[in-house]
């Protein structure tokens, strides 16, 4: 499989593949009972890599599971990051009800390196950086709108792991996930690693082959695609389903 990230860069405003929806479930509101989690510990902790590529938050045994397929540069991501992390975890994953996975879809040319980074740290801190890089986004997407044609002129001679070096130079994602425990050469190394690369890579393919997901955000609940963007719109799902 080959994913082209040396194309022009798209306006963010007018990328379709960053949109909003709405949709819902239906259960007899509060039906779920809650989970114990582990003595000491709270849902929130217990974090895993998944079959399928992604990180999953909460009981691995929970009665509602939530699946977000989505870009850390969609600003719809960015605001339903910002919006949702705190009640997702406070009201639904520390209650054992609801367990939530977050998978990479590379929609926009930089997603491969950030990406890359979001994962680079492993299991334990996916979670606490991807919240951080979503917090942070519209500062990143702020050089987005200003990136210079011979930027992007060079990239067209780059090999994929080139490119997502280069986009996250030029965007200051290195220097952000140096202050969040990772080194350069860890970081570097990450971003050339071609396991991964592809592995990123296959779950973006297998989600629009198999998954028929076409944009970010994709909320999927129990298996069923929601056709809903925003924490909201989330949440009602969430309360539809019995939670």
């Amino acid at each position: 499989m080959t994913f082209r990230f040396a194309a022009p860069l798209l306006a963010l405003a007018a990328l379709t593949a960053c949109g909003d929806g709405a949709g819902n479930t239906s259960a007899p509101a509060g039906s779920v009972a809650a989970v114990a989690a582990p003595a000491g510990q709270d849902w929130t902790q217990t974090v895993s890599k998944t079959a399928d590529g992604g990180y999953v938050m909460g009981n691995p045994n929970a009665s509602l599971k939530l699946v977000e397929y989505g870009s850390r540069t969609c600003p719809t991501c960015g605001a339903f990051g910002q919006n949702a992390t705190r009640p997702l975890e406070e009201n639904y994953i520390k209650s054992g009800k609801v367990s939530y996975e977050f998978r990479d879809f590379l929609v926009h040319a930089p997603d491969l390196g950030v990406a890359l980074l979001g994962q680079c740290a492993g299991e334990g801190p996916f979670f606490g950086i991807l919240e951080q890089m979503f917090v942070e986004q519209p500062q990143f997407l702020t050089k987005l709108e200003t990136v210079p044609n011979d930027f992007q002129q060079r990239l067209q001679s780059l090999t994929p792991a080139q490119q997502a070096t280069a986009w996250v130079d030029y965007l200051g994602y290195v220097d952000f996930v140096k202050q969040r425990g990772l080194t350069e050469a860890q970081a570097r190394q990450c971003l050339t690693d071609p396991k991964k690369i592809e592995a990123l890579a296959k779950v973006s393919e297998v989600a629009m082959k198999e998954k028929d997901v076409t944009g970010t955000p994709t909320f999927i609940l129990n298996g069923k695609k929601l056709d809903v963007a925003t924490w909201p719109q989330v949440e009602s799902a969430l309360k539809n389903a019995g939670a």
